[in-house]
């Protein structure tokens, strides 16, 4: 397996100006989640290093133009987005602007992030088949669904893929777009969009996925970034 994943910051070096970027994000380092957890780690938050990782990623977004932040529900990528517009700040910009005056946004100092469900569970088709599925072997299960395309508890791996897409532009058109979610939902991504193979003992890392460059004219931009040393975990 090769490192097929481009640091973030010299993704930001050579980015258009005149492009919106879409950055669609797996969390920072988080606790571990140990198979006793009923909630499937819905509980389980950052770790002090992963708050120090999102907090130098948002450091590394230019200054010029505004940002958004999205994010999963759930704790730990919602912290992820707020550490992320912490950072941002710290290198000296601060944009308090949020998309629509969502009365759902949660705000973390200067920092503002909307929560949408749908990157909760976006690629989930049947909920009572998705959790025989973490329980029986999640990676190993993830990763028979991007060599089928089909599986009881997912819906359409590569459709839905574009439809993440499309979500995402449809929800902001703001210079900095931030989404934060679960790496079950950016590996089909970087699968589909980006050819990456993935296997369970080889996974994707924290704060790493994809970058999205929609120009004014032209076709769409993908980048497949990481703001870690590496894009991959090897367990």
């Amino acid at each position: 397996m090769t490192n097929d994943f481009v640091q973030l910051s010299d993704f930001f070096a050579q980015a258009d100006w005149n492009s919106k970027i879409y950055l669609l994000l797996r969390h920072a380092e988080r606790n571990h989640i140990t198979p006793a957890d009923k909630d499937y780690g819905a509980h389980v938050g950052l770790t002090d290093r992963g708050r120090r990782q999102a907090v130098a990623l948002g450091k590394m977004i230019p200054a010029f133009g505004d940002a958004v932040y999205f994010s999963s529900p759930v704790g730990r990528c919602v912290e992820t987005a707020k550490c992320i517009g912490e950072g941002r700040k710290l290198a000296g910009f601060v944009d308090n602007s949020i998309v629509g005056g969502a009365s759902d946004a949660v705000v973390g100092t200067n920092t503002k992030v909307v929560p949408i469900d749908e990157l909760g569970d976006f690629f989930v088709g049947d909920k009572a088949a998705y959790e025989r599925a973490l329980d029986e072997g999640f990676y190993e299960n993830i990763c028979k669904w991007l060599d089928d395309g089909e599986h009881a508890a997912f819906l359409p791996l590569h459709k839905r893929a574009e439809q993440m897409r499309e979500m995402m532009f449809s929800r902001s058109s703001s210079r900095f777009n931030i989404f934060v979610t679960h790496d079950a939902w950016i590996v089909p991504c970087l699968s589909h969009f980006c050819g990456l193979k993935f296997e369970p003992k080889c996974w994707m890392n924290f704060l790493t996925g994809l970058a999205f460059e929609l120009p004014e004219k032209g076709d769409v931009k993908v980048t497949p970034i990481t703001a870690m040393e590496t894009g991959w975990l090897h367990f």
